[in-house]
């Protein structure tokens, strides 16, 4: 299971979008989130798909290793379809014991699973195709405007860069922990859901003393290096739009144009 989660990994390929700004892939991602609570209907989701899997075939993703980073949240997807099929009123379809399946039910279950999938899938896609210090650099120029109310961005930024790094690390690290109490005699694989999430537990442990050694390292290293925060940096490799990063823009105006628009 840890290593399917492949959230906050970048996948390195030769692609249009890889190349493109990573201002473009994160006002793209924020720009499929919105059209995804605004679709209500097979069609703007047809569209929204469409959407998705034209991305992931031109970033040139393996199929196999982006449906991999769906694994972990496969529990969560079912509970909230299973939530909405049987707890929204309407049209009565069948009932057991005190749930009730309606028409509604379904089609709530059906369009809250493809938002869920949808909003993953674009997500994963932005850390696939964009290294940290670039989704750094693009979300303190996108934000850049809220400093005129002391909004420390440059900060922010750096906490989501650094969060970032540490998703994969952090997993590599429970990883061999979990190899580590395996071979004295831990098991986490037989018993069921409780029983698992106990035999977890131990985990805890060791890998928050990992994670708050590694974020001491970190600061030190910081500090060592005389880092003060954003205060008078410059860029060695500025952002700048390219003609591609245009057509981006134009596609995505479409995107929320036919979110607002289907019916």
């Amino acid at each position: 299971m840890i290593r399917d989660i492949t959230i906050g990994q970048y996948y390195p390929a030769d692609s249009i979008i890889h190349r493109l700004d990573p201002r473009v892939k994160f006002t793209g991602t924020l720009a499929l989130i919105v059209s995804l609570f605004l679709f209500d209907s097979f069609y703007g989701f047809l569209l929204c798909g469409g959407f998705v899997a034209a991305v992931i075939i031109m970033a040139k993703l393996p199929l196999k290793y982006v449906l991999k980073g769906m694994r972990p949240i496969l529990f969560l997807l079912l509970f909230m379809m299973i939530f909405n099929l049987l707890l929204t009123p309407g049209e009565v379809l069948g009932s057991w014991w005190i749930f009730t399946v309606t028409k509604e039910g379904i089609r709530s279950a059906l369009f809250m699973g493809l938002r869920l999938i949808f909003l993953v899938l674009g997500s994963s896609i932005m850390t696939y195709t964009t290294t940290p210090n670039k989704l750094t650099d693009a979300m303190e120029r996108i934000f850049a405007p809220l400093k005129l109310i002391k909004v420390p961005v440059h900060e922010f930024s750096m906490m989501i860069s650094i969060a970032l790094r540490f998703i994969p690390i952090l997993l590599e690290e429970t990883d061999k922990i979990m190899k580590a109490q395996q071979a004295r005699g831990a098991d986490f694989e037989n018993g069921n859901v409780f029983k698992r999430i106990k035999a977890l537990i131990p985990l805890l442990v060791p890998l928050f003393v990992s994670a708050f050694r590694r974020a001491g390292d970190l600061a030190e290293a910081m500090e060592a290096r005389c880092y003060h925060g954003g205060k008078g940096r410059t860029k060695l490799k500025p952002l700048k739009y390219a003609f591609r990063d245009a057509i981006a823009y134009i596609v995505l105006v479409g995107l929320i144009v036919g979110a607002v628009f289907i019916p």
